[in-house]
C-alpha cells in the first residue's frame, strides 16, 4: 500500500480499454493515410496517445468549464501559441488599452522570457510563439493584470527593449552570418534581452502566470518548456499509450463524390437543352482511408505523482487530496468517454462507446499489449471484439495469480455480446474482475 498521507488504494490506477469502430479515420500521417505500427508481424492501425491524450484533456476541460462532472469549478489549462493576442486583448478589452500598443507590449514580455515568435513578415504567424505553452486559462488576464498595473515602467521598458532589439538586428545585417548561427530575429531577441532585461518584478508576475498552478489538467498530463529556463515543468501523473487494432489492418480508400448544388439547380430548372446538358459529371471528386477494427487502448495513473504535482504548484495538503480524488474521477469519464474528433462529422465516430473497461490498482503500472501480439483471427476466434474481451480478461486473471502487487479489480461493457461474455466467463470460473454498470463504480 502506498504511504501518501490521505491516499486510499494503491499509487497506480490501470486502465484497459477495448473498443469497436467501423469506417473511421481519427488519426492521419502527414499522406492523409491512417498511421499504422507492425505487431506480431502484421501491421495493425493506430491511434496515438498524442490524440487520445489531447481528446481526454479537452473532453475534462469542457466539462468543468461547463459546470459538468467532479472538475466543475476547478481551474483548467490551455495550450496554445497566442498568449500575446490573447494577453493584449486583455489590456484592451479590461483595460482600456489601445490593440497594437498592447500586443507589442505583450509579444516584448514574453520575447523577454525567451518565447520565440514567428517571422514578422508573415502576418498568420508574427505574434504567435514558436512552441504551444500550456498554462493556466487566467495566464492572459493575469499578465494583463499586471501590466496595467505598472503601465508607466513597462511602456519606458519595452520602449527600451525594442530598440536594443532594432540595433541589434541591424548590427547582425551588416555582418555574415554563418550556417550554425541562429535566425536573425532569434538571435535579435536574445541580445536584446540579455542588454534590457525585463524588471524583475514583471518577470516574476508573468513566471507566476505560466506556472501551473492549480491547473487540474496540467498536473495530470504534465507540461515542458524548455525555452524559459526558470520556468517550472511538470512530470505528467498520466502514462499513455498508443492504441492499436487486435487483429490485422483492415482499410478501405473510399471514392467519394460532391455534388455543385448551383449546377444541378440551374439544370434542374433549364428552359434550354445546352443548359440541361451543361457540365456533366460530379461537382467535386477523391478518396479517402477509412478504418474499421477493435481496439486495445491502456493508460496509468499515478496518484502519489498526482498530489505531489498538486502540492508543488501551491495547493495545501487537504485541499490537494481533494482535488486529486476529483482528478481521478473526471480523468476515469474522460478515458472512457472521449474520442479523437478527427471526420468526426462525416464519421459520427465520437459516439463510440467501449466493448470492455477493466480499471484496477496495484504498487506498479500494468500494460496488457502482450495479450495481443498474437493477432485475433476472425475467421478461426470469431468477431474480434467478443474474442477480445475473454482473451483480455483471462490475461487478466492469469497475471493477477501470480501477482502479489495487483487487485482484480472492475469492468464494466455497454456491449451485448460483450456482456454475454462476461457471463460465460463467471459460469467458467473465470471471472475475478467484479462487473459494474456506472463509470463511477470502476474506481469504487
Amino acid at each position: 500500500m502506498s504511504t501518501q498521507p490521505g491516499l486510499l488504494g494503491r499509487q497506480f490506477l490501470s486502465l484497459h480499454l477495448l473498443e469497436t469502430v467501423a469506417a473511421v479515420l481519427p488519426v492521419r500521417d502527414e499522406n492523409g493515410a491512417p498511421k499504422a505500427i507492425v505487431y506480431g508481424g502484421v501491421e495493425r492501425h493506430m491511434i496515438t496517445s498524442q490524440a487520445r491524450r489531447r481528446a481526454e484533456r479537452v473532453h475534462a476541460r469542457n466539462r468543468a468549464n461547463s459546470g459538468v462532472g467532479a472538475l466543475k469549478g476547478h481551474t483548467m489549462g490551455v495550450r496554445t501559441r497566442e498568449w500575446a493576442l490573447i494577453t493584449a486583448r486583455s489590456l484592451e478589452n479590461d483595460h482600456g488599452w489601445e490593440y497594437e500598443t498592447a500586443l507589442r507590449t505583450a509579444r516584448a514580455v514574453l520575447e523577454a522570457l525567451n518565447l520565440k515568435f514567428g517571422d514578422p513578415a508573415k502576418k498568420t504567424v508574427a505574434n504567435l510563439t514558436k512552441v504551444l505553452v500550456f498554462a493556466p486559462a487566467d495566464a492572459g488576464s493575469r499578465i494583463a493584470g499586471h501590466l496595467a498595473a505598472e503601465a508607466e515602467s513597462i511602456t519606458a521598458w519595452v520602449q527600451e527593449f525594442l530598440s536594443a532589439q532594432q540595433a541589434e538586428a541591424e548590427k547582425r545585417k551588416k555582418g555574415k552570418k554563418s550556417a550554425d548561427e541562429e535566425p536573425e530575429g532569434d538571435a535579435a531577441e536574445n541580445a536584446a534581452a540579455k542588454k534590457v532585461p525585463l524588471p524583475k518584478a514583471t518577470r516574476t508576475a508573468v513566471l507566476t502566470a505560466l506556472a501551473p498552478r492549480d491547473a487540474i489538467d496540467i498536473a495530470l498530463y504534465g507540461r515542458f518548456l524548455a525555452e524559459v529556463a526558470d520556468s517550472p515543468n511538470v512530470d505528467g501523473a498520466v502514462q499513455s499509450s498508443h492504441a492499436f487494432t487486435v487483429h490485422e489492418a483492415e482499410q478501405v480508400d473510399d471514392f467519394f463524390a460532391a455534388a455543385d448544388d448551383a449546377k444541378l439547380d440551374r439544370k434542374a430548372n433549364a428552359i434550354d437543352f445546352l443548359d440541361s446538358a451543361d457540365d456533366a459529371g460530379a461537382g467535386m471528386t477523391g478518396y479517402q482511408s477509412l478504418i474499421s477494427g477493435t481496439f486495445y487502448r491502456h493508460a496509468v495513473l499515478d496518484r502519489v505523482r498526482l498530489r505531489h504535482n498538486l502540492q508543488a504548484a501551491g495547493m495545501a495538503a487537504d485541499d490537494a487530496e481533494a482535488a486529486a480524488v476529483a482528478a481521478e474521477e473526471e480523468f476515469v469519464h474522460s478515458f472512457v468517454d472521449a474520442f479523437p474528433e478527427a471526420k468526426r462529422n462525416s464519421t459520427a465516430s465520437t459516439g463510440t462507446l467501449p466493448g470492455l473497461v477493466l480499471a484496477f490498482d496495484g504498487d506498479r503500472p500494468f500494460n496488457y499489449a502482450g495479450a495481443f501480439q498474437r493477432p485475433i483471427d476472425e475467421l478461426t476466434d470469431g468477431p474480434a471484439g467478443a474474442a477480445a474481451v475473454r482473451r483480455l480478461l483471462e490475461h487478466h486473471r492469469f497475471v493477477t495469480q501470480r501477482r502479489t502487487d495487483i487487485r482484480p479489480g472492475n469492468v464494466l461493457t455497454y456491449d451485448l455480446d460483450v456482456n454475454a461474455v462476461l457471463g460465460d466467463l463467471k459460469a467458467e470460473g473465470k471471472l475475478d474482475a467484479k462487473e459494474v454498470v456506472s463509470i463511477e463504480e470502476l474506481t469504487a
